[in-house]
């Protein structure tokens, strides 16, 4: 069994894509229950009308996503959730069976993965380049973490540096979490690469959508390369700095300085952008991250 919070190796990666069976799986989300029909349903449907009111309610320090294999929704609470909040969403989730639902615990708390680390600065700030695109008019950009993008709107490839890139759109919190940043000088060599460290680059083919149970690999500017497997679709977070629907989630870890990150697969595909999450690379945690099709569709770019 693959170490799920062990830093991936780069043999490992190398190796192949042939031991990964990829499932074409539809995330599919529970509508939302109309009051009046639930005021006359049965109790068990009146307990599941209550969960998914509470899923709207946007709970900071929840995670809600729906499992595609089995249906079942998926709650996931970090440690800010406590006393009658807790009790109240464990009750519910109890109500109505965990053939419905199932409730998880995770160390920490859900927190978006920049601090005031290849690595992008600002101001004091750093995340992490998560993949280079050209933009529809066939400019040298990269994508990568939106709440890095709304937070400053030029970046620097190193400390202190001089501003190579400017963020052109960013959007977060709301339907995604993802900035498209072009470089300032257009000649920009900008290879659709993921750069492994110790001179080893990762080329990157097409992007592409996840699919659960997938493993996948995470580069980070703060902690480098780890893999874990996605485990869930359409993730709705409630981050203390707003809430954010759409998102993958996975056994990946990931630490301050890491957000915009790249999540791929060995067969060369991007994945995702790292918006947050909750632990870190020691004990482990919860990722999630921003799918790299949505967010090239939204910017109406592409992998170079």
């Amino acid at each position: 069994m693959r170490a799920k919070h062990k830093p991936a190796t780069r043999k490992a990666l190398f190796l192949g894509a042939g031991g990964v069976a990829l499932v074409a799986l539809v995330a599919v989300l529970l509508p939302q229950a109309n009051a009046e029909d639930a005021r006359s349903a049965p109790s068990g449907d009146r307990d599941l009308a209550t969960l998914r009111t509470m899923r709207q309610d946007h709970i900071p320090g929840t995670a809600w996503a729906t499992d595609p294999t089995t249906g079942k929704m998926v709650v996931t609470a970090d440690s800010t959730v406590t006393g009658n909040t807790w009790d109240n969403l464990e009750s519910t989730v109890n109500a109505v069976g965990d053939d419905v639902a199932t409730l998880k615990r995770t160390k920490g708390k859900f927190e978006l993965r920049a601090e005031g680390g290849d690595a992008i600065f600002a101001e004091g700030a750093r995340c992490s380049l998560g993949f280079n695109v050209a933009t529809a008019d066939g400019n040298p950009a990269f994508l990568t973490a939106g709440h890095c993008g709304v937070a400053f709107d030029q970046w620097s490839d190193e400390q202190n540096g001089g501003p190579i890139a400017t963020v052109q759109e960013a959007l977060f919190p709301g339907d995604g979490d993802f900035a498209l940043v072009t470089y300032d000088d257009e000649t920009t060599n900008a290879p659709s690469v993921v750069d492994l460290g110790n001179g080893q680059q990762f080329q990157i083919n097409q992007a592409a959508d996840a699919q659960v149970g997938q493993q996948v690999f995470r580069m980070g500017s703060t902690t480098g390369l780890f893999d874990g497997d996605v485990v869930a679709l359409d993730a709705t977070v409630n981050y203390p700095e707003g809430t954010v629907t759409g998102l993958i989630q996975t056994t990946v870890c990931a630490e301050p300085g890491d957000s915009g990150g790249p999540l791929f697969t060995d067969d060369g595909s991007a994945i995702g952008l790292t918006s947050g999450g909750s632990g870190d690379c020691t004990d482990g945690g919860v990722t999630f991250f921003q799918p790299v099709t949505t967010a090239l569709e939204a910017v109406g770019a592409e992998i170079g």
